[in-house]
């Protein structure tokens, strides 16, 4: 097995044995990872490489925005889904406009919300 296999199934297992807080951290942490690569691609002025990874991190708030529990979550629930459309739009308008300041702002959001969500 080459090592890109063996992380890959590494991952894989990390993954499929997380408990839903964990799940929930790893999103995060995703979608943060996706947008400081977006800024990046946007300042070496790589329009594909910035699309590819505001587009992933779009994809991780729409998986957010999908598995809200609103019955259970309330008041809470509506606020979060508010939240990521919220920068799901923002990402929209930073992706047309190749605009790093909106990513920051998004980024800072997540950040919180992961901090927030790593003392639950």
């Amino acid at each position: 097995m080459n090592q890109a296999n063996a992380y890959n199934a590494y991952k894989n297992n990390e993954i499929m044995s997380a408990s839903q807080s964990k799940l929930i951290l790893m999103l995060y942490d995703g979608a943060i990872k996706y947008l400081k690569l977006a800024e990046i691609a946007i300042f070496e002025k790589k329009i594909e490489k910035t699309n590819e990874n505001l587009k992933k991190a779009q994809d991780i708030l729409a998986e957010f925005m999908s598995t809200l529990n609103f019955r259970e979550g309330g008041e809470i629930a509506e606020n979060l889904y508010s939240l990521y459309e919220y920068m799901y739009q923002r990402l929209i308008r930073a992706n047309i406009d190749k605009d790093t300041a909106i990513v920051l702002e998004v980024r800072g959001y997540l950040e919180e919300l992961r901090e927030t969500w790593a003392k639950i």
